[in-house]
């Protein structure tokens, strides 16, 4: 009967490392064999007019799968097809204008190959990433990506391991390429991820969330410290602004400011605001994104910001603001 590795907490760690080397020297033998076919691939997908249809079943669908996924999320427009759902209609998916990257490690699942002449007479590029480059999707394809390993990691040298890995790390690298070439930018990154939290950090700008017009509460600088907090009150943002005449921010009132206020012992009716004002309030421009305001209340240390447009006060914001749109 054979002894088991993992009975042995030093046997399990040294199994668990075991595969991980196994798969780290697949991907890299992958690595060392990349050329020209790469660049036809990669030329192919960029100068698609239709959509990248990935392909693959068992194992190499899962990896297909997650492959559309990644490209459709850089830039890349894709969508996955399942090779048996193909041959019952979902064929019709797939137009002249589409490549298709058909993965299969074998490169002979009987499925994916039945699929090789309907494909052909639509008109569709094939890219064939499979570990035998001989095999029938690889002689049959436009281009081939070689993604064969030496070994599984599965001490049985059955189970998909390194050989779905090594074809998942070649697809990444095939749609991190394609982002680079496209110029696709974080902005562009924001816009197909607009539901994550790293949607709205890079779509959500200060303008977008901040209190503004009647919400805003100013008082000019001869009111007194009373109209002031009356004025705070009203408004419910904890501080006021202290404006003049013609819309410029002079200061800032706020709680702070009202104890050492008190400790002056002021009457609050007679003494105007902008003797007891702070006069450099904490700013940001409306056009920043939310997240940069984030970053200024915790820099300075302070719960809000009044928000400037070309040096004229438009807005304030809070840190409950950017909690409340999903920002922090």
């Amino acid at each position: 009967m054979k002894t088991n590795r993992t009975h042995t907490p030093d046997g399990l760690l040294g199994l668990a490392r075991e595969v991980l080397s196994i798969e780290a020297q697949a991907i890299e033998e992958v690595s060392k064999r990349l050329d020209d076919n790469f660049n036809k691939a990669h030329a192919l997908m960029l100068a698609c007019r239709g959509r990248i249809v990935v392909a693959g079943i068992g194992k190499s669908g899962h990896i297909g799968r997650k492959l559309a996924a990644t490209l459709a999320s850089t830039g890349t427009p894709a969508f996955f097809m399942h090779p048996a759902e193909a041959a019952h209609g979902d064929l019709g998916m797939i137009t002249g204008d589409d490549v298709v990257l058909a993965l299969s490690n074998s490169g002979e699942v009987g499925e994916m190959v039945s699929l090789l002449p309907a494909i052909k007479r639509r008109g569709a590029k094939i890219i064939a990433m499979t570990g035998n480059p001989a095999s029938t999707l690889g002689r049959a394809a436009d281009v081939h990506l070689d993604a064969g390993v030496a070994k599984e990691a599965c001490p049985l040298n059955l189970a998909p391991t390194a050989s779905t890995t090594a074809a998942l790390a070649l697809g990444d690298a095939l749609a991190v390429c394609l982002l680079e070439a496209r110029g696709f930018d974080r902005n562009d990154f924001a816009l197909s991820h607009p539901g994550g939290s790293l949607g709205r950090k890079l779509l959500v700008h200060v303008r977008d969330i901040m209190h503004k017009g009647d919400a805003l509460p100013t008082v000019a600088p001869s009111a007194s410290v009373h109209d002031a907090l009356f004025e705070i009150t009203r408004k419910g943002l904890g501080m006021t602004a202290v404006v003049g005449e013609a819309g410029e921010l002079l200061g800032v009132f706020t709680d702070g400011d009202l104890r050492r206020a008190f400790d002056r012992d002021i009457d609050l009716k007679a003494v105007r605001i902008d003797s007891v004002m702070s006069r450099t309030p904490k700013t940001i421009d409306a056009d920043k994104l939310a997240v940069e305001a984030v970053q200024g209340m915790e820099k300075a240390k302070v719960y809000a910001l009044l928000v400037l447009d070309d040096n004229k006060l438009v807005g304030a914001i809070r840190m409950h603001d950017l909690l409340h749109a999903g920002v922090v």
